[in-house]
């Protein structure tokens, strides 16, 4: 990845660029933080009734035939991004990939290699941290120079790829959820999830600790934020200084998620299809973006895209606490509609699905993948 675009106008300020948040920021509902396989097992059963209906277990994952599995499971970043072609790949945050060579002097082979990659793409610190292969966030971590960059290698999985990507220094932070049927002239945006990163602010009396117990959200989920902050959990932290909370934009890792639904603007939607359509063969899937400026991301401009999710990309919005379930299952069985309808429409195009077993194999070397993986900031 070779292009440098022009730098975004930065800002330090809480969630600046972005549309203000109310009070109700605070709360959480009762199902945001349930267990996973609670939560989703309805949305399993439906779509156990989808494979019957099209007559395909997999079918889900012949939706964007370019990425593998659709980009379902176990898909590198880097490939995903690399069916951007040149037209919009100005647009993407510049990043590398490395390897984590293993054995003796692989540590040192991989830290040398990263230097190098980084001198010829022309990145600098700080860097965002990440694995190739991986969701939610997991191993997501912020690098501010070379030693914290072996510290991350070192952690890492032996004979796994991780990616460096330049840091979009701008506090806006959305997920854009894109949608276009096969044969279809334009697509549509149906989910848009304005993201923002908790903070405390110090008052030169309180830990950190006491900070995050006190804090009428974070207090609510210590659990997502005393690991990634204990080095310094016990810190008084001076009078008005403001902490992040959470650095990776993802609902399980402490970021606030609110529906943007109502601004979704024909201008927005022109820009997201132009890129989409700039992909081969991709129809559904989530462009995750850091921007400046919210009214300029409505005109279609001043955003930067930091990854891209296919076919396991979620309508994110639904994770936004004023959010009902009855709303969240129904934007999740729209969605997977979506995908087992643009999977029908492709195999009679003469796509065809994943074999269940090598979509098995592909979700065991994921979670495998995932459990080894560095702590996420």
């Amino acid at each position: 990845m070779t292009n440098n675009p022009t730098p975004l106008p930065r800002s330090s300020a809480p969630h600046a660029g972005m549309p203000a948040l109310d009070a109700s920021a605070d709360e959480t509902s009762w199902f945001e933080f349930a267990p996973a396989h609670l939560f989703y097992t309805p949305i399993a059963l439906y779509c156990g009734w989808l494979s019957l209906r099209h007559f395909g277990p997999t079918l889900l994952t012949n939706a964007n035939p370019s990425l593998p599995y659709s980009g379902l499971v176990g898909e590198s970043k880097y490939t995903v991004m690399a069916e951007v072609n040149e037209q919009a790949r100005h647009l993407l945050a510049p990043y590398v990939r490395l390897l984590r060579w293993g054995g003796s002097g692989g540590l040192e082979r991989t830290t040398t290699e990263a230097e190098q990659a980084m001198a010829e793409e022309g990145l600098t610190f700080p860097l965002v941290a990440k694995p190739d292969i991986g969701m939610r966030g997991a191993g997501v971590q912020l690098v501010h120079n070379t030693a914290e960059l072996r510290d991350y290698a070192e952690s890492f999985p032996a004979g796994a790829n991780f990616l460096l990507q330049a840091l979009v220094e701008e506090e806006g932070e959305a997920g854009v959820f894109y949608v276009r049927e096969p044969g279809e002239n334009k697509g549509r945006i149906t989910s848009l999830t304005l993201k923002y990163f908790p903070r405390v602010h110090g008052d030169g009396k309180s830990s950190l600790r006491e900070l995050i117990l006190r804090d009428p959200r974070a207090g609510k989920l210590p659990h997502l934020y005393f690991e990634r902050h204990r080095e310094r959990l016990d810190d008084i932290i001076e009078d008005g200084q403001s902490i992040r909370l959470a650095f990776a934009g993802n609902h399980c890792r402490g970021t606030i998620f609110r529906n943007g639904n109502d601004q979704i603007t024909e201008a927005m939607t022109d820009a997201f299809d132009q890129i989409a359509k700039s992909m081969d063969e991709f129809y559904i899937g989530r462009f995750d973006i850091r921007f400046g400026d919210f009214e300029a991301l409505k005109n279609g401009n001043g955003f930067r895209i930091i990854e891209i999710n296919g076919a396991g990309g979620e309508q994110t919005h639904i994770w936004d606490s004023r959010t009902t379930l009855r709303q969240a299952y129904s934007a999740l069985m729209q969605q997977f509609g979506a995908l087992y309808r643009i999977g029908a429409k492709n195999r009679r195009r003469g796509f065809s699905p994943t074999p269940l077993m090598s979509l098995v194999r592909a979700w065991l070397g994921e979670k495998k993948l995932t459990k080894h993986y560095p702590i996420t900031h």
